[in-house]
């Protein structure tokens, strides 16, 4: 069983710039498209950005399309996301984990999460 570690969220202002990590601390994520997802109280989990399994190919959300990066490197097992020039609405925990189908839908992915990474973005 993959187990995924999410880490590098913290407190910043807006227009600030956070990098995130998700770390495979079980199991190998090199043949796995990857996403990350963010998830506020009260709301659904949605899709942020998702990479193929050779990093050549990427798709975002509109929220995220021109602020976030997201990139991996599979000889350390990691994906990551660069996220810039953030905003208030941007606040949230965010996961990382493997997608089963070509998606930004969080229906796509495997059913086992991590414990995420707190994002505050301050105004």
């Amino acid at each position: 069983q993959v187990q995924l570690v999410e880490s590098g969220g913290g407190l910043v202002q807006a227009g600030g710039s956070l990098k995130l990590s998700c770390v495979a601390s079980r199991g190998v994520i090199s043949l796995n498209a990857m996403g990350w997802y963010r998830q506020t109280p009260g709301k659904q989990r949605e899709g942020v950005a998702i990479i193929t399994p050779s990093g050549l190919t990427t798709q975002y959300s509109d929220s995220a399309k021109g602020r976030f990066t997201i990139s991996r490197d599979n000889a350390t097992n990691a994906i990551y996301l660069q996220m810039n020039n953030l905003e208030p609405e941007d606040t949230a925990i965010y996961y990382c984990n493997r997608i089963r189908v070509w998606s930004l839908d969080v229906q796509y992915t495997y059913s086992s999460w991590g414990p995420g990474t707190q994002v505050t973005v301050s105004s």
